[in-house]
Formats: C-alpha cells, structure tokens, sequence
C-alpha cells in the first residue's frame, strides 16, 4: 500500500518589533526595563508560533534598501553590526546562522514569476533588523535563513505586492518575518505628544491588520493617510515590512499578537496565519 506524505502546513506570517540597536544583549541605559523584558519574552516565544519547524527563514527587515529587492546568497552570512556608539561587546556578538543559496534562488523565482525584478548580494550580512532578534527567537541558529531588502522607493504599494508574490514559501516550510517597528521617530521618543501620537496610529494599525485582505491592504497602500502617520513615521522603512508581510498573508487575517508601552510609546507586532 502506497502511504503519501501529508502536505505541509501553511506557516504563518509575522511582522514584529526588533527593540533598539543591540537590546538586549548590552545595556542601552534608558528605558523602562520592564518593558524591554516583556519584549524580550514576546521575541522568544515567537519560536512556537510555527505550528511545525521551518525549513528555512526568510527575513524582511527595515535596515536594508535597494533599488530592486536584493536576497543574500552567501551559504555563511557574516554579521552587519550597523549601529553606532555603543560598548565594544555591541560588536562581539556572534548568530551564525547558515545562509541558504538554494532559498535566495526560491525567493527570486518568486519575485520574478510575478513580474517584479530582483537581484542578489554575496557579500551581504545580517543587520541588527535580523539578528538582534532571532538572536532570542533562535539562540541555536541552526535554520538556513535569507534576508530581502526593502525597496528604495518605499513604495507601499509595491511592497504589497512583494509579499503577494513569496507567499507561496510559507507552503514550502519557510517562516517568513517581518522585522520594523510600529513607531519609528528617533527625534519623537520621550518628547511632549509623542505617546498620544503613537496611541493614536497604533489604533489605526491595530484595525487594519484585522480588516479582510483587500481592505486591509488598501488601508495600508495608503497609509499616510492615517492620523498621526508622520508623526509617527517620518519616514516609513520601520513600516514597510509589514506591506511585505500582509501581502504574504493572503487571505489570513492578522491578529496583534504584541502590544505594549515601550521607551514611551505605543508598540505593536501582528501575526498572520497563526
């Protein structure tokens, strides 16, 4: 009797806030460490959030721009320490994940059937948008993971669409993550409104990530349309991995799987397919 393998599951997509510089692995010196411990625990739990093992890992973060979505090929990615000013062991860290060629491959193959142009980068290593916190969702890096840039443009729209061309990995075992944060405003933190502003936006994101697909995603297309988008995002890279990852999504609908005060303000992760 022939016994076919059962197909694997769908695995879920998520969008979620990667702290600052390298939090927490070296003192930043302000904040309120109770939260920066929530977060911490939210990043490590994020492992179980795949109802199987990934086979691979396909990251999205805010730190990485190109003119065309870029995916690293090198087999052995080194690390990208892309902060500044902080204690020599800032720069000590090591995750060393393994790179997965043949998934960069996939990731281009995606892209391309869906007639958006991508390219590829040997040499690139993982920024701290990558492996600051999978540092703590993976301490044993033992998964082949990729990281895509975002798109120089910024275009909202078509980051859309990027992520609605490589939802198909997430049937082949890849756990693809979004990696920004909700509120990006350096000059903002700790300065008189920026609470009020960020709770503001946060509602907005917080409805529209649990909105039906087409809503959702045009809510996002558009999403300086929000109150207190600018405030918030005066420029929106810490955003745009969510575009890629509620494309990806399909037709799931997201669920805010972290929210909490953080340096002030308000933060939020979304999940979608879990």
């Amino acid at each position: 009797m022939n016994v076919s393998a059962s197909a694997p599951a769908r695995l879920p997509v998520v969008y979620i806030p990667h702290g600052g510089g390298p939090w927490p692995f070296v003192e930043l010196g302000f904040g309120d460490p109770a939260s920066f411990a929530r977060l911490a625990t939210y990043l490590r739990d994020l492992a179980k959030v795949p109802r199987e093992a990934p086979t691979g890992l396909l990251v999205v973060s805010a730190h990485w721009e190109e003119s065309v979505p870029t995916v690293m090929t090198s087999p052995s990615p080194p690390l990208l320490f892309d902060y500044y000013g902080f204690p020599k062991a800032a720069y000590e860290l090591t995750w060393p994940a393994p790179g997965s060629p043949s998934l960069a491959k996939r990731v281009r193959a995606a892209l391309e059937s869906a007639g958006i142009p991508s390219a590829e980068d040997a040499s690139r290593g993982f920024d701290h948008g990558t492996f600051v916190p999978l540092k703590l969702t993976y301490p044993e890096p033992m998964i082949p993971t990729v990281q895509l840039s975002l798109r120089k443009d910024l275009d909202a729209s078509a980051h859309v669409a990027m992520g609605k061309a490589l939802a198909p990995l997430r049937d082949e075992g890849i756990f693809i993550v979004g990696s920004g944060m909700s509120y990006h405003n350096m000059r903002g933190f700790g300065r008189p409104g920026a609470f009020e502003a960020s709770q503001v936006f946060d509602r907005w994101l917080s409805e529209t990530v649990t909105l039906p697909a087409e809503e959702r995603n045009a809510r996002l297309a558009s999403w300086t349309d929000a109150p207190s988008a600018r405030d918030v995002h005066p420029r929106e890279e810490h955003l745009l991995p969510l575009m890629v990852i509620a494309g990806a999504a399909g037709v799931d609908r997201g669920t805010v799987a972290y929210s909490d005060t953080l340096m002030n303000v308000k933060v939020s992760g979304a999940h979608f397919g879990a």
